[in-house]
């Protein structure tokens, strides 16, 4: 009887919350690990803006993405079907079409059928048009055949051509004069490489980032015209961020769905002058800074506009975190006792914890009680959790049953969130997580053997560091997960 009694009430609680229909900002940092705020125990670098959104909410010691890469977490987060269930889901160049097709059900689209006013602001890395986009035309489709009402973009990423903003179905800024011409394997125009002029360069390579340059840096890719729309990389956070506070107040007498996806801070790292040397740590740290007043825009934003309290903000990152990710700004040589990944190990391409493992804190106050979560929560349960916090019907949706309802995980009224998650590592690798437990099968690729890594199974609570490897001693544990990812993989 007392348990019906806690489930009524718990199913009456879930109502009231989704006759509330509060506001979702959705906050997508970029490459930022577990350990690189101090919220999380990063004592090299402060980030007091992610601390105050911690304080006053639920930080996840176990929240992750489906993919220790940009595209496919991306996809997956949107979607809710893992991104390696799909061909070409892989890191994405920046003249590739939209791979999420439209009609398909996106977090977006069943918010924007619940009432809300939806909105995508930043990178974007999914993806535009059907394959054989002209970037001085409409640009179609995109984020707004899969749910958006507007969106301003970073098309693919700050290191790849175009560099320019698209907002809806247009490039902001174009002059039609000065035609856009994009190509990934053909020279085109008579602008400088990196590849020929290092001289020109204010950022130097370590590898790849080598063709046309674009405001001193080289990107990969092959750019030129558009000069007048063309993006200056230390205004970048400045831009989106403005864009953000925008859709904030023209929307905020009626339910909103922002997400704001940083550019910070992936490479190359240019943050505004008033960050720069600012950290002790390079660029990167730099970066890290201005990620941090991003997020303090946003929440004095909400403040200003009262809106707080009607306002669920969460805040994750794409994948783990890397160093050198092929230009030169001293993320290595100045990185000192920072652990980006915190205790984990791996980072940004890697199957080990730090590849997926990511910041991941939610803030309601007054739904919320603040404090910290061990549940195993992902990015990917977005779809199924934020449809039933705001009463959506997805009983219907046959493409995303990957995405699982956590909400009462993410709401803080349980600390029990997934039983198993498959965590994909560069391109297609797989481990999979059951409880505490990890399994990763052997790796042997034959142009790589220097990747090769043996079958692994860890004891996440005993060695969060996955330094021991215990196949040997479970092989019944190890034939089960095996099993059990085998069967995972070959039924959604």
């Amino acid at each position: 009887m007392l348990f019906q009694l806690a489930i009524a009430a718990s199913a009456f609680s879930l109502h009231a919350i989704a006759a509330a229909r509060p506001n979702i900002v959705l906050i997508y940092v970029d490459d930022l690990g577990f350990g690189d705020v101090s919220c999380n125990g990063a004592k090299a670098i402060s980030t007091p803006n992610v601390d105050r959104l911690a304080a006053r909410g639920l930080r996840f010691t176990d929240g992750h993405c489906t993919s220790a890469t940009c595209t496919p977490s991306r996809y997956g987060m949107l979607t809710g079907e893992y991104p390696w269930r799909k061909k070409g889901t892989g890191v994405l160049p920046g003249d590739a079409g939209l791979i999420i097709e439209p009609g398909r059900a996106t977090l977006a689209s069943i918010l924007q059928q619940s009432g809300y006013r939806t909105g995508v602001i930043g990178k974007w890395h999914l993806g535009l048009g059907d394959g054989t986009l002209n970037w001085n035309g409409k640009i179609a489709p995109g984020p707004l055949e899969i749910g958006f009402d507007e969106c301003f973009l970073i098309p693919a990423t700050g290191d790849r051509v175009p560099c320019v903003y698209v907002e809806n179905h247009h490039v902001f800024g174009l002059d039609p004069n000065d035609p856009i011409q994009v190509d990934y394997k053909n020279p085109v125009g008579t602008e400088p490489t990196g590849r020929e002029h290092p001289e020109l360069l204010k950022m130097k390579l370590t590898h790849g980032h080598d063709f046309t340059i674009v405001n001193g840096i080289s990107r990969i890719g092959y750019m030129s015209g558009g000069k007048s729309a063309r993006w200056v990389d230390e205004d970048m956070a400045d831009v989106i961020t403005h864009r953000a506070v925008d859709f904030m107040e023209r929307n905020q007498a009626q339910p909103f769905f922002l997400y704001f996806a940083y550019h910070d801070i992936h490479v190359p790292r240019v943050p505004h002058a008033r960050f720069a040397g600012k950290s002790g740590m390079g660029p990167r740290g730099d970066a890290i800074l201005e990620m941090d007043w991003c997020t303090g825009q946003v929440l004095d934003a909400l403040e200003r506009l009262q809106l707080t309290e009607k306002t669920l903000v969460i805040f994750t990152s794409d994948n783990g975190p890397v160093l050198d990710d092929g230009y030169v700004d001293d993320a290595v040589e100045k990185l000192g006792s920072h652990q980006p990944s915190g205790p984990y190990k791996g980072g940004k391409y890697s199957l080990y914890e730090g590849g997926t493992r990511v910041p991941f804190l939610v803030s309601w106050p007054g739904r919320i009680r603040a404090g910290e979560s061990s549940a195993l929560v992902c990015q990917i349960d977005f779809l199924a959790s934020l449809g039933a916090l705001t009463g959506t019907d997805l009983s219907q949706i046959k493409t995303a049953g990957d995405s699982q309802n956590v909400l009462p995980a993410l709401l803080g009224e349980s600390q029990i969130g997934r039983q198993e998650l498959v965590e994909q590592g560069g391109g297609n690798q797989l481990a999979l997580r059951s409880g505490n437990w990890k399994f990763l099968p052997a790796f042997a690729p034959k142009n790589a053997p220097a990747k090769a890594r043996p079958l692994e199974l860890f004891d996440l609570n005993q060695d969060p560091g996955e330094t021991t490897n215990l196949a040997s001693q479970y092989p019944e544990r190890v034939n089960e997960m095996r099993q059990r990812l085998e069967q995972i993989q070959k039924n959604p």
